[in-house]
């Protein structure tokens, strides 16, 4: 019951920052929609970081990925996927991510921990395989992290 609840606190805390977001952060492609948030894990409760197995630190990000179907009704449901990527600075470093999948109810977040390059642009780079038929979506974007000091 309380894991139930820290996976709803998580989701819950990602739809918060997407709705933060200055414009919606998610790629249309076809019937999918593929949804993505990165934030400082110092924004984690306490509980949602045990929860998760999630360190909470200035210098660490948490990017959070999902993927919408579109149905004929207009609503959407959430779809399986696989993801990809790494993330890397203007000097062409980058590291890994490695995603694993947290399913609450009828959600599911693929979320990926990365270190944090203060105050410099970082660019995001993903490979989002929604559907086995098809090739996977390329995805990028460029977030800069401010961390309180």
């Amino acid at each position: 019951m309380a894991r139930s609840a820290c996976a709803w606190g998580l989701g819950l805390l990602m739809s918060l920052f997407a709705g933060l977001a200055p414009a919606q952060q998610y790629e249309q492609i076809g019937d999918y929609q593929i949804h993505y948030s990165a934030v400082n894990t110092s924004f984690l409760t306490p509980e949602v970081a045990a929860a998760h197995d999630i360190q909470r630190s200035q210098v660490l990000g948490l990017l959070s990925v999902s993927v919408r179907e579109e149905l004929d009704d207009g609503t959407t449901q959430a779809a399986m996927a696989m993801v990809n990527g790494e993330v890397g600075n203007l000097a062409g470093q980058s590291q890994g991510l490695s995603f694993r999948t947290v399913r609450d109810g009828e959600a599911i977040y693929h979320i990926a921990i990365f270190r944090i390059q203060v105050d410099e642009p970082m660019h995001f780079r993903l490979d989002v395989t929604y559907d086995r038929t098809q090739p996977p979506a390329d995805v990028a974007f460029i977030q800069r992290f401010y961390i309180d000091r």
